[in-house]
């Protein structure tokens, strides 16, 4: 705040203190002339004025609470907020710190944080048999810090940080299989994820399915825990200017062939064969996708084989994503539900995949005929 909103306040405030009181103490003090019937003289409407005291109860109330204003001056920033701190303090991450409303909140926090922590390690780790998990938290806990309060954290800091993590895969998996895990994970699943992924975790058009075994950057538990943790930010390129028209068509009849798996579409052979020229030229789709289109989990980059599609796999859809392309994002959780949440949702997500193999991608399946597909 600035010195002059700072002073303005103050002035206000103690202006309007002093008003009060001094209105009172007048009152207090004021005696007027009574007639020998104990009245003032006035009359209005039959009603007569008498000089009665304030009542005693109605005083202690009014001067207690001008106490409290100046006390309230004194404990917290209400004089000049922006030089007087107050005395009262609170605990924040280990440290003594001026009351205020942000410190206050976070002390709250970390309050109640502590007493979810102790029993997620006392009633569900220890239960599940993964209280070898809590030594590596407290240490990722410590190396977190480290990075939120270093201005210039050492450079392998973070994949130092990302081990940690990785370390925590192991007791996920044990978390999946216990009962009161799955139960707070389901609940911190439909608070934080079903208003993307749906209540039933099979997501929607642009959001995945997490009840399938199909995924863009891997479904073990390592690499979910990676994901919520720092989230994930996909792109697919829009090709209209690079390919045009003619060539977006080409590369969207090709993907259609790749499938295998499109009931209903008569497939443009010459335009298949000119797709795959342009999806494998080293620079164009091959890039991320691979030469068998089987995609990239490193690159987030889906199968183009299966019958699995994030915004949908019928011609113009593909054509679509091939003209305008695709952005997705994935927040990180990491700074909004901390370590010990992250494992009993990430464990909850881990249980509700499909853990089986999958299929075999069907053979490409190409029409003989020179039939233009608009």
């Amino acid at each position: 705040m600035t010195f002059f909103w700072s002073s303005w306040i103050t002035i206000l405030s103690i202006m309007c203190w002093a008003s009060i009181l001094g209105i009172l103490l007048m009152v207090l003090k004021y005696k007027p002339e009574v007639e020998d019937d104990g009245t003032t003289g006035h009359e209005y409407d039959g009603i007569r004025e008498y000089d009665k005291a304030l009542p005693k109860w109605w005083l202690v109330i009014f001067f207690g609470s001008i106490i409290w204003g100046v006390a309230y001056w004194v404990f917290f920033p209400g004089i000049f907020p922006s030089k007087w701190e107050g005395i009262t303090t609170v605990e924040v991450d280990g440290k003594t710190l001026p009351w205020t409303s942000h410190n206050e909140l976070n002390s709250e926090l970390e309050s109640n944080n502590k007493v979810f922590t102790d029993n997620f390690e006392k009633n569900i780790l220890a239960k599940a048999d993964a209280s070898g998990a809590t030594k590596t938290l407290a240490t990722l806990s410590e190396m977190q810090a480290t990075m939120r309060r270093s201005e210039a954290p050492p450079a392998d800091l973070q994949s130092q940080i990302d081990e940690k993590i990785a370390e925590l895969s192991p007791y996920v998996e044990k978390l999946s299989e216990n009962p009161n895990a799955l139960k707070v994970g389901s609940r911190l699943f439909l608070q934080n994820c079903a208003v993307c992924h749906g209540s039933n975790a099979k997501g929607a058009t642009g959001y995945p399915n997490l009840t399938d075994n199909d995924w863009l950057y891997g479904g073990e538990a390592s690499n979910i825990l990676t994901t919520l943790h720092n989230g994930r930010v996909g792109g697919m390129a829009a090709w209209r200017d690079k390919l045009g028209e003619d060539g977006i068509r080409a590369v969207s009849e090709y993907v259609l062939s790749l499938s295998g798996n499109q009931p209903g579409y008569e497939l443009d052979k010459a335009k298949v064969a000119q797709g795959e020229a342009i999806f494998k030229e080293p620079t164009n789709c091959v890039l991320c996708h691979g030469p068998d289109g089987k995609g990239m989990l490193s690159a987030g980059a889906p199968n183009l084989t299966d019958n699995i599609w994030l915004y949908g796999g019928d011609r113009e859809t593909i054509r679509e994503t091939l003209r305008y392309g695709r952005a997705g994002v994935m927040p990180e959780w990491e700074t909004k539900l901390g370590n010990e949440r992250i494992m009993l949702l990430a464990a909850y997500v881990y249980s509700l995949s499909d853990r089986t193999a999958q299929p075999a991608a069907m053979p490409k399946q190409v029409a003989s005929t020179e039939k233009t597909v608009n």
